[in-house]
């Protein structure tokens, strides 16, 4: 028991350190185009939800609505999204991503890829294909 105990401490400690890593690489990478970290995650999850309106926005990031309104305001001027009334219910307003802002997703995400993929050369298939599957069980556990 002891040894998975020792066990369970290390995968916490790379998962810990791996996070670390990839914050930091993706900070480097949005650099290159003038955009934020909050920025960017407030557009993939504009891109995997669709629109949202702020308050929706606000509770998927865990940030309060007063600083998502700031956010928005700067993504707005820098063309990424714009706010648009809701069809069903005109008093809502939602957020919609603009052609601008989904190629910033893809080329930032596609520079994480590349980087990702320099880092797994030398894995085999088989080692990237067993990883891919454990990675998404835990994630999978983690979810429930």
């Amino acid at each position: 028991m002891t040894y998975v105990f020792n066990t369970v401490e290390e995968i916490e400690k790379s998962l810990r350190c791996i996070a670390a890593i990839l914050k930091k690489k993706g900070r480097d990478i949005l650099s290159n185009y003038s955009i934020t970290p909050p920025q960017f995650d407030a557009l993939l999850l504009l891109n995997e939800s669709g629109n949202m309106t702020i308050g929706e926005l606000s509770n998927k990031m865990y940030l309060a609505c007063s600083t998502i309104t700031d956010l928005i305001d700067r993504m707005e001027k820098n063309n990424l999204v714009k706010r648009v009334k809701d069809e069903k219910d005109r008093r809502l307003v939602r957020i919609q991503l603009l052609e601008n802002g989904q190629r910033v997703i893809e080329a930032a995400l596609a520079k994480r890829q590349e980087y990702l993929r320099e880092v797994l050369k030398n894995f085999s298939d088989q080692e990237i294909v067993q990883l891919e599957k454990l990675l998404a069980k835990l994630q999978q556990e983690m979810k429930e």
